[in-house]
Formats: C-alpha cells, structure tokens, sequence
C-alpha cells in the first residue's frame, strides 16, 4: 500500500494538516463545517477525519465552534499573527528566567525589529525618551 491510504495521497504530519485547514479556515469569509473543509480540501482526507481534526484543534483553544444544521461550523479564535504571538507568549510561560528568555530574544533582533518593538511598547519603553527634568 506505501504512503497512498486508499488513494487519497501520501501520509502527512497532523501538525502539517491542522496547518492546511487553519489556513483554510482563516481564508473563509465565514465558519466552515466538517463537509465544507473536505470539500475544500479536495478529496484529500476523508470526512471523519476532518471531523477529528476539527475537534482537536477546537480542543486545543485554536478555533471555536456554533452548530450549523445538524453539524458544527468551525471559526479560527484569531489571525496568524495572533497565532503566532501566542506561540511565543506559550514558550515564553514555559522557560523558568523570563527575564533572560526576554533579554536573548532583544537582543537578538534586527535594529529595525527592534525599533518597532520599542513603538509598540510606547515612549515610556524608550530609553532616550525617559530624561528627567533638566
């Protein structure tokens, strides 16, 4: 039989296809449902396998759900950026000297990234900007 599951092309990681359907799912104007993302999808996963999926990822905190009909219809809980904010918030919580973890990645970006993170942080983050009264 090889890497072909009754036709329906090579074996891929579950990580590789929850990618494939959150992106999927962000590019929709609207929740999708279980048959919805397998037509999407094209054939390449069966229908239960979508449902499990769904129900993992939904598990997980990455989408929510309200039932449509008879199913659920599937909404990402936010953007890629989001997504990826929350990887690095996730890593973060996980090392035990924040302040280290905090201080390598700073010190490791780009003049230019870390520019616009001292913006986003606002003037009071800004060195330069915290002058006492002359």
């Amino acid at each position: 039989m090889g890497a072909d599951t009754h036709g329906r092309g090579p074996k891929r990681a579950n990580g590789a296809r929850e990618t494939q359907i959150l992106d999927l799912l962000q590019r929709a104007d609207t929740a999708l449902t279980p048959g919805e993302v397998t037509d999407l999808i094209g054939g390449e996963l069966t229908y239960s396998s979508v449902v499990t999926i769904l129900t993992r990822m939904q598990t997980k905190g990455l989408l929510t759900r309200s039932p449509r009909g008879r199913a659920y219809a599937y909404t990402p809980v936010t953007d890629d950026a989001g997504f990826a904010a929350r990887r690095m918030r996730t890593v973060l919580e996980e090392r035990p000297d924040r302040e280290a973890v905090l201080s390598r990645f700073a010190d490791e970006l780009s003049d230019t990234d870390a520019e616009l993170l001292r913006q986003l942080l606002g003037p009071e983050a800004d060195p330069a900007r915290q002058e006492g009264p002359a």
